[in-house]
């Protein structure tokens, strides 16, 4: 049955693909406009970012919801994390958060043809070639901080392709909420794997796309030298509510 089902979805995959590229030349003028409208600009380019997401999830048939475990206040800035494992992890962000925000995003990204210039435009960069330039990409963080802006940050930065719910943290987003006294927000992706693994873009299916709101986690009780536990109280937060809703080995 998967044999003759395997066609089926690699021409749901080239539909996805090229609504995909449509929509983005479509809304690739606005980015363009925006981007030279500085921090008003970029929170319009996240606003556009989001109607594309929910008019590709309407076109390629994903259902997005949002799961409140805990109250959520749109007025508050935060320090966003969530669970990593998918490119489909992506488009949630957008389609979730309804507050002016920044996305720490990987340089690499900006060198796809066309959807570079678009992620260049909304993205805070970070570059890990060097200390150097990953000190630029701190300091841009925290100047969306000081802006009123909140951001958001994938603590394992990269894919979670260990069968576990989550890999190890990196510290950063944790020293940044200490240092700039922000609370954190973990969010959990819960349905991203089974819509696009991650060992092949052609394995793209319709279906839920759920994204969990957990309680925040309030810093001001901690000083540097409690990185680690905050950190630790965040992974088990997120692992626990995993593990909540999806089945782990």
């Amino acid at each position: 049955m998967k044999i003759l089902l395997k066609p089926i979805q690699f021409i749901y995959c080239i539909y996805a693909l090229l609504v995909f590229i449509i929509i983005m030349f479509a809304v690739l003028p606005f980015v363009l406009i925006a981007s030279v409208f500085g921090i008003k600009g970029g929170n319009f380019i996240y606003k556009i970012c989001s109607v594309w997401t929910r008019t590709w999830y309407f076109c390629i048939g994903i259902r997005h919801k949002e799961i409140y475990e805990a109250p959520h206040n749109k007025d508050q800035q935060y320090i966003f994390v969530a669970n990593h494992i998918s490119y489909m992890d992506i488009p949630p962000i957008v389609a979730a958060i309804k507050q002016p925000l920044r996305v720490l995003g990987k340089y690499e990204m900006i060198k796809v043809p066309v959807f570079g210039w678009i992620y260049k435009a909304a993205v805070i960069l970070v570059d890990r070639r060097d200390a150097t330039r990953r000190s630029k990409s701190v300091r841009a963080l925290k100047a969306a901080i000081n802006h009123g802006i909140s951001i958001f940050i994938f603590p394992e930065g990269t894919f979670n392709e260990t069968g576990k719910p989550l890999k190890d943290f990196y510290d950063g987003a944790f020293r940044i909420a200490i240092e700039t006294q922000t609370p954190i927000k973990p969010l959990l992706f819960i349905d991203t794997i089974d819509r696009l693994h991650y060992k092949s873009i052609f394995a793209l299916t319709p279906g839920k796309c759920r994204v969990v709101f957990l309680d925040e986690v309030e810093v001001n009780n901690y000083t540097m030298d409690d990185i680690q536990k905050l950190k630790q109280l965040v992974y088990n937060l997120m692992d626990e509510g995993l593990k909540r809703y999806r089945i782990y080995p």
